[in-house]
């Protein structure tokens, strides 16, 4: 089984702090949406096979495209792909774009599973980060969506955004819970060089939350989630039973995907390839039927050091077992030695047979996974 990505790139306007590919060259749509349906056709032989069980329209902004074009690039995936019944797809979607006739002609699409970008419920710090729609807004769509026959809908938040304090963080949390999503990612501002957001930082118009705060902005997020009924399941995402994201959890679990787009990335289990970062050289590549990307092939090191990365994010951790099989002595030796003064620490722990995260690891778990990774000599 395998997973299709569709980058959308577009936006009306950028938020400060995004530091994914995107382009307010709207003007492009049409022409980018019939050179998606080209790239998939070119490159359906990457994941060699498989059956598609997941589809994600991410960006930018998937939302900013018409029905027409995007009943075209169904018509496209279906005729060139086998995708399961069950097949989970998922569209991402900005709330001022989701109105009752958007999401009417979403429910006409394969889409069974919508993530809606909130962030914040607090209007001054939307205003802050350039967001295009109100939190009155956001409740609305989310409500629409779910009046509309949605049944699996996910929202993110980020805390740690500019001039938010730990009361601000605790109504978004309990306003998004009295929703009741099936899912919620929340994550912790970054602070990307080239943003606009770390721009503003560098001038001092802003101030990054200290360390302490988002802290305790993250240890409130786990313990409201979990006496809601929420799994915890991977470090930022959190579910109903049973309603994790598939998709993402795809990219943990070392499954395969095709990522069509400026900057999307792919996976084969043998290969990592990501497209140009560019609209007009993508768009030139797949018109001459030579897309533009670069590859690197995986050899034994560097296949642990992504085990490693991603089975430790998830709550199901990494069964050692399958380390061994898969990689030999060697590398389990070499892991079992670089965490023992973790497991010491209680920032990891090892049950029947599985190593994961403690809770107190969660939050140094980007040191953690680190210290596993195999160096080169």
């Amino acid at each position: 089984m395998a997973g299709i990505y569709i980058h959308i790139p577009f936006c009306k306007k950028r938020c400060i702090y995004c530091d994914f590919y995107s382009t307010t060259q709207s003007a492009m749509k049409e022409i980018y949406m019939d050179a998606l349906g080209e790239e998939l056709k070119i490159r359906k032989d990457y994941i060699q096979g498989e059956k598609i069980k997941t589809i994600y329209l991410g960006g930018g902004t998937p939302t900013q495209i018409s029905f027409d074009k995007l009943n075209t690039l169904f018509k496209i995936i279906y005729s060139e792909f086998i995708v399961v019944s069950e097949a989970e797809i998922t569209i991402e979607a900005n709330p001022d774009d989701l109105t009752l006739e958007y999401i009417s002609s979403l429910r006409n699409l394969p889409f069974n599973r919508i993530s809606i970008g909130i962030q914040t419920f607090q209007e001054r710090i939307l205003k802050i980060i350039n967001r295009r729609h109100t939190a009155r807004q956001a409740i609305k769509a989310y409500e629409d969506c779910r009046n509309a026959g949605f049944d699996n809908i996910s929202i993110d938040l980020i805390y740690g955004l500019p001039g938010e304090s730990l009361t601000d963080w605790k109504e978004d949390v309990e306003k998004a819970i009295a929703l009741k999503p099936e899912h919620l990612s929340a994550y912790s501002l970054i602070y990307e060089e080239g943003t606009e957001l770390w721009n503003l930082r560098e001038k001092h118009a802003i101030e990054e939350a200290d360390e302490s705060l988002s802290l305790r902005m993250f240890n409130y997020l786990i313990d409201k989630m979990n006496a809601a009924g929420y799994e915890h399941y991977e470090i930022s995402n959190f579910c109903q039973p049973g309603k994790y994201s598939k998709h993402n959890s795809s990219y943990w679990t070392g499954e395969k995907y095709l990522g069509c787009g400026p900057s999307a990335h792919s996976y084969n289990g043998k290969t990592r390839q990501w497209n140009v970062a560019s609209l007009n050289k993508y768009m030139k590549g797949i018109k001459e039927r030579t897309p533009i990307f670069e590859l690197e092939t995986l050899n034994e090191a560097m296949r642990y050091n992504d085990y490693i990365i991603t089975r430790l994010r998830t709550s199901w951790g990494m069964n050692l077992d399958k380390l061994m099989e898969i990689f030999g002595r060697k590398f389990y030796d070499y892991c079992l030695k670089m965490a023992r003064n973790h497991i010491e620490q209680g920032t990891l722990e090892i049950k029947d047979g599985i190593m994961k995260l403690t809770r107190k690891g969660i939050f140094i778990s980007d040191g953690i996974m680190s210290d596993l990774l195999w160096v080169d000599d």
